[in-house]
């Protein structure tokens, strides 16, 4: 066993394969956000956390449900960029204040915004799709 492995979080799909395929499960029957929405998110919460076997893995599954290139490459900057819609930035702005608590004043703001653009059903999945990912 090398340094790094020694002192490495353990695999929770190694370690817990059942508590594993429940999170999996969970994270994937999100309802309210398509799938290519899904994997924007936890880009982004990866992006945040810098994670980057999480990182590589859903930036080729997004890519897999025909998320363009240039989206992902612009994807740490989506508050200045047009590319995103009106509902994608919505949805970022709910991740990425699931994922830098405390909430500040403008957090709250953009919490406000986001549930009066995306509805209740795809508020709460998007809010609940950005801290399941912590756990993978």
């Amino acid at each position: 066993m090398t340094h790094l492995e020694e002192h490495s979080l353990p695999y929770m799909d190694k370690a817990l394969p059942d508590a594993w395929k429940a999170a999996t499960t969970f994270a994937s029957a999100s309802t309210g956000l398509s799938s290519a929405e899904g994997e924007i998110i936890k880009i982004r919460v990866s992006q945040l956390n810098g994670c980057v076997f999480c990182l590589d893995l859903h930036s080729r599954q997004a890519r897999k449900l025909g998320v363009p290139q240039q989206k992902l490459d612009l994807l740490p900057a989506w508050r200045e960029s047009t590319l995103f819609s009106d509902r994608e930035a919505a949805l970022l702005a709910v991740a990425e204040t699931a994922t830098t608590l405390p909430l500040s004043e403008d957090s709250k703001a953009d919490l406000h915004a986001a549930r009066s653009a995306l509805g209740q059903e795809a508020f709460v999945s998007a809010e609940s799709a950005a801290p399941t990912i912590h756990i993978f």
